[in-house]
């Protein structure tokens, strides 16, 4: 007991050097993960020729908007409306994120939650599901969409990511954690499955839908959708973006506009969703 009182007061009396060792550490993993963000913000503002300085400078001496009133010009001039690309890149996103987070979890309660015949094995196919890149299912997926007569539409760019075995088995682990008394609680109160599912379930798994829905919008928001769209009217944000900065190296700086107007959704995402995420996970944890 004393040794043990001994090595905690050692702990808590950490020398001023540990500390100091400790912000150091942490201000330079911090510097890793802002720089690029900092490149990001800089070089949307810079004029051309100071984005081809070496080394990089992390700030502008004349800062200019021409490149994204560049931007917004050569918007203006495509084929389709700008607002049509935008109109789409949105509707598939939240569309995208709100069913995927919906049918991962409903499939993933069961899994957690019930035994039945065949579970375990299920589940191995998931996680085996996991170890396939994107492109290893380009084509199966684009001869499933061509059979289904899905090519060019809308279908095409939302069951894929809806049906990804990522978010099925982040719910199916977070709701491990669940207690089963809690449960069988509801169940003797007269509450049937789904009344169970979304209104005990769902809230005490909220860290974990809410992180799902950082990676599934930000993952089809930086989609293009090009395996299975050829029509111009479908295509999606990014896809515009890059037909707008294709012209070489004086497109540089709109390319860095347009990059920087990609990156502000996903922030936004990030910033709405990560405190209620860092204070659910702090408050989460029941036990039997």
């Amino acid at each position: 007991m004393a040794k043990a009182n001994e090595l905690h007061r050692k702990r808590v009396s950490r020398s001023w050097y540990g500390d100091f060792f400790v912000f150091l550490m942490l201000a330079g993993f911090g510097a890793f993960m802002v720089i690029p963000m900092i490149f990001l913000v800089i070089n949307a503002f810079k004029p051309l020729e100071e984005i081809f300085i070496f080394p990089p400078r992390l700030y502008v001496v004349n800062p200019t908007l021409d490149n994204f009133k560049t931007m917004f010009r050569m918007a203006s001039n495509l084929w389709v409306p700008f607002s049509r690309y935008i109109f789409n890149s949105v509707f598939v996103s939240i569309t995208v994120t709100v069913l995927h987070i919906i049918f991962a979890s409903m499939a993933a309660y069961p899994l957690a939650k019930h035994k039945f015949a065949g579970r375990d094995t299920i589940f191995q196919v998931i996680v085996l599901s996991l170890l396939f890149t994107s492109g290893t299912l380009a084509l199966p997926q684009y001869i499933v969409m061509a059979k289904m007569g899905m090519i060019n539409t809308y279908w095409a760019l939302i069951l894929p990511p809806v049906a990804s075995s990522l978010g099925l088995f982040l719910m199916k682990q977070f709701m491990l954690s669940i207690p089963d008394s809690t449960l069988e609680s509801a169940r003797m109160d007269g509450a049937n499955e789904f009344v169970i599912y979304w209104k005990i379930v769902m809230p005490m798994v909220k860290p974990a839908w809410l992180t799902l829905m950082i990676f599934a919008f930000q993952s089809i928001w930086n989609s293009t959708g090009g395996n299975f769209i050829y029509t111009e009217s479908l295509k999606l944000l990014p896809t515009a973006l890059q037909q707008i900065t294709a012209g070489g190296i004086a497109r540089q700086g709109v390319g860095a506009a347009a990059m920087l107007v990609m990156a502000l959704p996903p922030i936004i995402v990030f910033i709405i969703t990560q405190s209620n995420v860092i204070e659910t996970m702090s408050h989460s944890g029941m036990k039997e």
